[in-house]
């Protein structure tokens, strides 16, 4: 095979990956209309059609599966063993990329990571905020950030938060104006802020508990979002009651501003987890990252 063939190809892996030519460019730092030449001119050259457009985005074909599920494992070790390499430079570096919902990205990840990078110039770290559970190895991610300790196959975990309690929360106002829910089935035709996630398929189900009883809430209202600290400052407006980290509206409580409800029903859970691929020689950039985030309780 000619050498720009394997530069097709890791192209291609990264279309398939992503779904998507255009996040695929950006990751790649080409332009959008050369990845797309390149995986054309890979097709014509093998004489097979690789990947299709849908409404779900880019999705690989038969052969394009095959290809992909064949050669990107081969890309990894080739990556792998170059990682191991540069750990034989005097100083750490290289890129890391990490998925991660934003209240994990500003209440954890940064604080750590403002302190950490200025230490190591050469690391480069990218957050990626989004609500949705993806396989960050496909995703072309190093790490992912999620709640408890439930790993995928091949996965290491490591905590770097406590425990995290959700609450109810309203602007004192707004509570002021109607009545107080006293269980999770009276928040029924109360204005509620929604979250919107891709894991979910739409709307966020708040979770309750108490005692036995588990309850997963379905909410309305006239405002939803897809970060938690838009519908914080909607919270904060008197838009409707919402659900959100108990350390996120603390300040507000302790002012007043904010109001908690159904105190009781708001479980606990566990904190934060950092998880990456279980490879054979991880890069001394991403050791580093690890212990510099790992929660120290």
């Amino acid at each position: 095979m000619l050498r720009d063939d394997y530069s097709a190809l890791f192209i291609f892996i990264h279309v398939a990956q992503q779904r998507s030519f255009t996040r695929a460019a950006a990751w790649l730092r080409m332009s959008q209309p050369a990845v797309s030449y390149a995986v054309r001119d890979l097709e014509a050259r093998l004489g097979v059609c690789l990947l299709i457009r849908s409404s779900r985005g880019v999705l690989p074909t038969k052969a394009g599966r095959r290809l992909l599920e064949r050669i990107a494992p081969e890309f990894r070790e080739i990556d792998e063993e170059i990682q191991a390499l540069s750990e034989l430079r005097a100083e750490p570096a290289g890129s890391i990329r990490i998925t991660a919902i934003d209240y994990a990205i500003r209440s954890i990840l940064w604080p750590k990571l403002a302190t950490f990078l200025p230490q190591y110039p050469q690391i480069k770290v990218e957050l990626i905020n989004e609500y949705q559970s993806v396989d960050i190895v496909a995703h072309g991610y190093d790490a992912g950030v999620r709640f408890g300790q439930e790993l995928a196959q091949d996965m290491i975990s490591v905590r770097i938060g406590p425990d995290i309690r959700n609450m109810v929360v309203c602007a004192a106002s707004f509570l002021a104006q109607g009545r107080r829910p006293e269980t999770p089935a009276d928040l029924t035709g109360l204005r509620c802020i929604n979250l919107r996630t891709s894991t979910y398929g739409g709307l966020y189900q708040w979770e309750f508990s108490k005692g036995k009883q588990r309850i997963n809430a379905r909410v309305d209202g006239a405002v939803t979002f897809n970060n938690a600290y838009d519908i914080l400052e909607a919270a904060k407006a008197g838009f409707g009651f919402a659900y959100l980290p108990e350390d996120l509206v603390r300040p507000y409580l302790l002012q007043g501003q904010l109001i908690s409800v159904l105190e009781a029903w708001c479980p606990v859970w566990p904190g934060l987890h950092l998880y990456y691929p279980n490879r054979r020689y991880p890069s001394r950039a991403m050791t580093l990252l690890v212990d510099a985030v790992r929660y120290s309780g």
